[in-house]
């Protein structure tokens, strides 16, 4: 049987004649995941490093957004080459590795992603939903070619490695994060610093120098259409949870205690 494949995200960034807006999905629940899905955006993010997200919610998450036009990314916690495995086993096809600084650590991902000789990938495909249980024939040689592969930088000595990490063969894109990355310039929760946003557009300017397309995190509106007129051509501009915690924060502003004790004044 055929893959039943939506394209990988670095197909859908190579055929994009504009940059592609996400989201992430990070309440670790199926039925947010396919609302999300269904809202028309280009591709969703789905959290494990920083949301309470294991793989029997990610898989089901996976299930839940295969229905609808969407790319769907799986933020892995760690590069850690087991994590990765059992990850792209689910049937993920598209990966971001989040804090990869050198061009060593970028390497080491991609060989995680892969199959040997190419890589130290270990294969259970005949277990394993990626494969949809050993029903597509030449999964195993052709499983590069199901993969697509994000790295994520957000340090200053990755932005200072960027052309050199975005020139390994393997690597498909590199997302930029502000959040660490103003952390590490020890500008924490500053990620509209001058010297942040000029350390996103070095990077920028590395990453497209190697061919590669580059991404970023902005959730604030004026930041994310500069980053797209600096050159970015992948986007994150909000989350399920932050949608949620500042929707409930309106509701009860408008209609909470404090409205209700102005109403019976």
């Amino acid at each position: 049987m055929p893959l039943p494949l939506t394209p990988t995200f670095r197909d859908a960034l190579a055929r994009a004649d504009r940059p592609l807006t996400g989201m992430w999905v990070c309440t670790g629940s199926p039925l947010v995941a396919e609302i999300c899905a269904g809202s028309g955006l280009d591709w969703l993010l789905v959290d494990m490093e920083h949301s309470p997200n294991g793989l029997e919610s990610v898989l089901a998450q996976l299930q839940a957004i295969a229905a609808y036009p969407v790319t769907p990314v799986v933020r892995v916690p760690t590069g850690d080459v087991v994590t990765i495995k059992q990850v792209l086993d689910l049937g993920a096809q598209n990966l971001l590795v989040p804090m990869v600084s050198s061009a060593q650590q970028a390497q080491a991902v991609v060989e995680a992603v892969r199959y040997p000789p190419r890589g130290r990938r270990g294969v259970g495909s005949a277990l394993a939903r990626s494969a949809r249980w050993n029903r597509v024939e030449g999964y195993l040689q052709d499983a590069d070619r199901h993969v697509s592969l994000v790295v994520q930088i957000e340090t200053a000595e990755g932005v200072e490695a960027a052309a050199d990490i975005a020139a390994i063969d393997g690597v498909d894109g590199v997302f930029v994060g502000p959040s660490d990355l103003a952390a590490s310039m020890r500008l924490l929760g500053r990620q509209d610093h001058p010297d942040v946003v000029a350390a996103v557009h070095r990077t920028f300017e590395a990453v497209r120098a190697a061919g590669k397309p580059v991404g970023v995190n902005a959730f604030d509106p004026a930041l994310a259409r500069g980053y797209v007129g600096a050159g970015a051509t992948f986007v994150l501009v909000g989350a399920d949870v932050t949608l949620l915690a500042r929707g409930s924060e309106a509701l009860a502003e408008q209609f909470g205690s404090a409205a209700a004790e102005g109403t019976s004044s």
